[in-house]
């Protein structure tokens, strides 16, 4: 059965956390990769949410391809 979007983008978004605090724990360079990692990879679930509420079809349209984009 094909998982939505949604739970998709949400279960990425666990695994990008659990691999940065794994990272986290570790000196130097990988303790700066994980910071920027937390950032960009959850930031894909918050805009396939954001584009779930959009007022248009053009808006979820364009919403969905800034998702897309940073994946």
């Amino acid at each position: 059965m094909k998982k939505d979007i949604c739970d998709r983008t949400f279960t990425f978004s666990i695994r990008i956390v659990k691999l940065c605090q794994f990272l986290d724990d570790k000196p130097g360079v990988a303790r700066t990769l994980a910071q920027q990692l937390l950032r960009s990879g959850t930031s894909i679930g918050a805009n396939v949410e954001e584009a779930q509420a959009a007022q248009s079809k053009a808006d979820f349209i364009g919403k969905m391809m800034i998702a897309l984009k940073e994946s």
